[in-house]
C-alpha cells in the first residue's frame, strides 16, 4: 500500500490577493514546517482570515503561488482541514456531525465509528452524542467543529479565531482540545485576536498588518521584544488603524 508524502512544508511565494479593486494581501512570503503551533495575530482587517483561506486553498492568489510538499492536489485537500470562526453545524446529531463527513471520505464503517467515539471523548461531548448539533451552546458547537475536523486526521489544521466570543470556561476547553490535537501530530496554524491566548498556545508568532507580514519570531522573543514598530504598538495595546509604520510609509498601495 502506497502512502502520501508529507504535506508540509507549505510555501507561500509573493502571494497577492485583491477584492473590490483593493489589494488585501501584499507580496506575502511565508513557509510553514511541521512542528509546534504557529499563531497569526494582528488588528482587525489585517488579512488574517484571508491568509488562512489562501493557505487552505479556499481562495486562489491573484499573483504568486501557494504550494505544498505533496504536489497532488487531491492528497493536499484531504490531508488538511479548517475550522471557521462561525462553524456550520449539519442538521444532524452531534455524533452524526462527525460520522457523516467521514462517510463522505469513504472511511470504512468500523473506522468511522471508532473515530467518532474518539473525537467525542476528546472533546468531552459524549453525553451530548444524540442531541441535535444546532441546539448546542456556541462553545459546544466550536468544540464539535474542532473535533469533527480532527476526526478527518489532517496533517495540518487551520483554525480561524476558534474561541472568538467564547467565555473563559469555553475558551479553556477549546484550547485544551487544540493542545490534544497538536499532541497527536497535527500542525496547528491559527489566528487569534487574543494576545494572552497567543502566548499560551504559540511556539511562533506571525504579525500581519494591512495585508503584509511584518514580523515572524519565536513567541517568547516576539512578546518580550518585537522588532517591528507596529508590532511593538500592537503588543502594548495601542490602536493601529491610523498608523502606517516605518516599513509601510513609502508603500501606500
Amino acid at each position: 500500500m502506497t502512502t502520501s508524502p508529507p504535506l508540509l512544508p507549505l510555501q507561500l511565494s509573493d502571494v497577492v490577493f485583491e477584492a473590490g479593486g483593493k489589494r488585501l494581501i501584499k507580496d506575502l512570503n511565508c513557509r510553514f514546517e511541521a512542528g509546534p503551533p504557529s499563531v497569526i495575530i494582528g488588528p482587525n482587517g489585517a488579512g488574517k482570515s484571508l491568509f488562512l483561506k489562501l493557505c487552505h486553498g479556499m481562495l486562489a492568489p491573484m499573483q504568486g503561488q501557494v504550494t505544498w510538499n505533496d504536489p497532488d492536489a487531491v492528497s493536499a485537500r484531504l490531508n488538511q482541514a479548517m475550522v471557521f470562526q462561525r462553524p456550520v453545524m449539519l442538521r444532524r446529531s452531534v455524533s452524526a456531525n462527525i460520522h457523516y463527513p467521514l462517510k463522505l471520505r469513504k472511511v470504512g464503517k468500523a473506522e468511522r465509528v471508532r473515530r467518532t467515539e474518539e473525537a467525542l471523548a476528546l472533546a468531552g461531548l459524549g453525553r451530548l452524542r444524540d442531541h441535535p448539533a444546532r441546539v448546542l451552546s456556541f462553545g459546544e458547537q466550536q468544540k464539535l467543529a474542532v473535533a469533527r475536523a480532527w476526526a478527518l486526521k489532517p496533517q495540518v489544521l487551520f483554525l480561524d479565531e476558534p474561541t472568538a466570543s467564547l467565555d473563559p470556561a469555553a475558551t479553556h476547553a477549546v484550547e485544551e482540545l487544540i493542545r490534544a490535537i497538536h499532541a497527536q501530530g497535527a500542525k496547528i496554524i491559527m489566528t487569534t485576536h487574543d494576545l494572552s491566548q497567543a502566548k499560551r498556545i504559540a511556539d511562533e508568532i506571525l504579525f500581519l498588518f494591512r495585508g503584509r507580514l511584518l514580523e515572524r519570531a519565536p513567541a517568547a522573543q516576539f512578546f518580550e521584544q518585537p522588532q517591528n514598530d507596529l508590532a511593538q504598538a500592537f503588543v502594548k495595546g495601542e490602536l493601529l488603524w491610523w498608523k502606517l509604520g516605518k516599513a509601510n510609509r513609502k508603500r501606500r498601495d
